[in-house]
């Protein structure tokens, strides 16, 4: 099966912990070393020849649509509006099943709200997922002081973990299939609300989810303290 690129960057989301920040400004839109966090993403996304990033909005939606409006010459945007359309975001899983027809069988997923400097959307890892049988590839992280009990475990095998005695928290950023999401209504037409995590531990029970380590450096940008920290000279 030939990959030929495509994403999903997760931006509906409100912010909470951000607050006041995110009151005039969607949280992807916040600037980190002088650049909005989901720049960041969409230029490694270019970088790896990734070709079309659909975008999910909710909260102040329209500003991350007039920021990056449809793209550039080699990396097309398509947006999924939740906001607009059901007036308020659909959680991870619900708003993946909507935006599913703007993509193809296999695509990335990131969070546009994690910074992840150096981290490669490598086409090679996608051609592999897309050669094998797993429904999602997960990249974990070591945990960090706000998520000191992890999220997924991880075999010897790759296989990720739903019980575990060392877990790993999950970077945000994975490599999906839409099988996956086979139990949610196709393109979500009524804008079920559900969340990712019960999916994720149903097929990792079935050993269907691999994952692998990211040492890199990686924040979740969930706090302005964090925000402050990343932008210290």
């Amino acid at each position: 099966m030939s990959f030929q690129g495509q994403a999903m960057v997760l931006a509906a989301g409100r912010g909470e912990r951000m607050r006041p920040l995110t009151d005039t400004c969607p949280k992807p839109l916040l600037a980190v070393q002088g650049k909005p966090l989901m720049q960041h993403h969409l230029e490694a996304l270019d970088r790896a020849g990734c070709r079309r990033v659909v975008v999910n909005t909710a909260w102040l939606g329209e500003q991350i649509e007039d920021r990056f409006g449809t793209g550039q010459e080699h990396l097309r945007i398509a947006y999924s509006h939740e906001g607009r359309d059901f007036g308020g975001a659909l959680e991870t899983a619900g708003g993946i099943a909507r935006a599913l027809p703007l993509l193809q069988e296999v695509f990335w997923v990131v969070a546009g709200d994690v910074y992840v400097p150096g981290f490669e959307f490598s086409r090679a890892a996608s051609e592999r997922f897309a050669a094998g049988g797993a429904l999602a590839h997960l990249w974990l992280v070591p945990n960090p002081p706000h998520n000191p009990a992890g999220d997924f475990g991880l075999a010897p095998d790759g296989r990720a973990l739903n019980v575990a005695a060392t877990r790993y928290t999950y970077s945000t950023i994975g490599l999906y299939r839409k099988a996956l999401f086979d139990g949610l209504p196709a393109g979500n037409p009524q804008g079920l609300k559900a969340p990712l995590a019960p999916l994720l531990r149903a097929a990792m029970d079935n050993g269907q989810v691999t994952a692998e380590i990211h040492t890199g450096p990686w924040t979740d940008v969930g706090t302005p303290e964090r925000l402050a920290q990343l932008n210290a000279p």
